[in-house]
């Protein structure tokens, strides 16, 4: 790391770390979960299996908008959730914070489902027509719903730098760092690599997007998933012991092992957190471009197990894979290479290779999930074609200056944007809790009744700016 990298990276991680993750979000994200779970009725379990049915809907027709169906909403969601964070940040969460770090990942997922239910609820309640369909997420619900356009505008200018700008440079990192550990390859060609299919996919819009994400995400998810099971069950014997290991260290039962219980529960909720993104006020951004007769079925249900699907599958099965690695505790390696290094030990030396491609996968579909954030908030802010494609310009620069910058600088700056975008955005929901409860109901009042829920703006007390809805008024059903 250059003499500028390294004072660069201390003063993001005295920003990121010490003042808005030690004192303020790591309990703002835990209370808010817990208050949303509480404020639900654990929606996260008793309306499980719903959101399995859901999935499979179809688009529905508004206001002569069709926009996509529920599995692509779903498909970019999951595409910016999996990536670098399932198999390089659960590495770090375990290397530095223990294995007791998976535990609080768990926690802040299942939490977390709530925090999401919530968000993309109100992301649905709120989004505008486009010419692609529909636009929305916490800019819209912020501006709308509290009446805060000050505080539209910054979340905007947040979730464009984070998502558009830091977290592509991180998935850029993972990628070139896999690449070089598996083919020896130069990242300044893997960067290159990357600037070129970046560009070809972004400038095609948000359709060639959601097709794009649809197929490669179940694609690269079954394949590692089956991957990781094979590793579980041939080593079925050794599960138990390291459910225990995970527990007892979580709690600081097992500090020898590596971290203390204040180490295990910061990482593990960092790295959640960057992982599922729940209440972070990404996910409501493709919640919103999804056509369906009712907020509560993309909005908050199909969203809610992208959390599940995220951390409690993938990173689980990731997790899994290091603590089972015989030599983890002296592993030298952290992120992606812990990840490649522990798989190699567990089905041969083609894992590291086999990583490499599925990091590829994974977190290129993340840059692409991610660019498309950034550009439903540059809309947000103005639209105008010069300033998009400024935007996509600097996009592909940071793509490049992540395969080429050190790991420490790229995951610090993450952590310190995330940051600031998920307190912005917990607040605003906070104050939207009661909308999101009014929603609920009257979804599970006609799901009561026996009907396919159909969204009638004026049934819900408080609601406001949300007219364009009235067409669903003419509608009997899906289309």
């Amino acid at each position: 790391m250059s003499m500028i990298e390294e004072i660069l990276n201390k003063i993001v991680e005295w920003g990121g770390n010490l003042i808005l993750w030690d004192y303020v979000l790591i309990y703002l994200l835990i209370g808010a979960g817990l208050f949303f779970t509480l404020r639900t009725k654990f929606i996260q379990f008793r309306l499980f299996g719903e959101m399995f049915k859901v999935i499979r809907e179809e688009a529905v027709e508004q206001s002569g908008k069709r926009g996509t169906n529920a599995f692509q909403a779903f498909s970019i969601s999951i595409a910016s959730r999996v990536g670098t964070g399932n198999l390089a940040g659960v590495a770090l969460a375990v290397a530095i914070g223990g294995p007791g770090a998976v535990f609080w990942m768990w926690v802040v997922a299942l939490i977390g489902m709530a925090t999401a239910f919530v968000e993309s609820t109100l992301a649905q309640v709120y989004k505008v027509p486009d010419r692609d369909g529909f636009r929305g997420g916490p800019a819209y619900y912020m501006e709308k719903a509290l009446g805060q356009k000050w505080m539209g505008i910054l979340f905007s200018i947040l979730i464009t730098i984070t998502f558009g700008f830091v977290f592509n440079a991180v998935q850029a990192n993972t990628i070139s760092g896999a690449v070089d550990e598996a083919f020896n390859v130069d990242p300044i060609w893997t960067g290159i690599i990357l600037v070129v299919l970046a560009a070809i996919i972004i400038f095609g819009g948000i359709k060639r997007i959601a097709s794009i994400a649809g197929v490669i995400v179940p694609f690269m998810a079954i394949i590692y998933i089956v991957v990781g099971l094979y590793v579980m069950i041939t080593n079925i014997t050794a599960l138990p012991d390291v459910f225990m290991m995970i527990i007892k260290n979580a709690f600081g039962l097992e500090e020898a092992i590596g971290g203390t219980m204040g180490a295990a529960m910061m990482y593990g909720i960092k790295r959640g957190l960057f992982s599922n993104e729940a209440g972070m006020g990404s996910a409501p951004n493709a919640a919103a471009s999804a056509g369906v007769n009712h907020p509560v079925k993309q909005g908050g249900l199909v969203q809610s197990l992208a959390v599940f699907f995220d951390t409690i599958v993938i990173c689980s099965i990731t997790a899994f894979i290091i603590v089972l690695y015989d030599g983890f505790y002296q592993a030298s390696e952290d992120g992606i290479q812990l990840t490649q290094v522990a798989l190699s030990s567990h089905v041969g030396e083609w894992a590291s290779i086999f990583v490499a491609i599925t990091i590829f996968l994974f977190a290129f579909s993340s840059v692409i999930g991610n660019y498309y954030y950034g550009e439903t908030n540059i809309a947000y802010l103005r639209e105008s074609k010069t300033l998009l494609t400024i935007y996509r310009l600097i996009v592909l620069a940071m793509v490049m200056f992540g395969s080429l910058a050190s790991i420490q600088i790229v995951w610090s700056m993450a952590d310190l944007f995330m940051a600031m975008m998920a307190v912005v955005n917990l607040v605003a929901i906070l104050f939207l809790t009661k909308i999101t409860i009014n929603v609920l109901n009257d979804y599970i009042s006609q799901k009561k009744e026996g009907k396919d829920p159909v969204f009638h703006y004026k049934n819900i007390k408080g609601l406001k700016n949300v007219s364009w809805w009235g067409a669903q008024d003419n509608q009997k059903g899906t289309k």
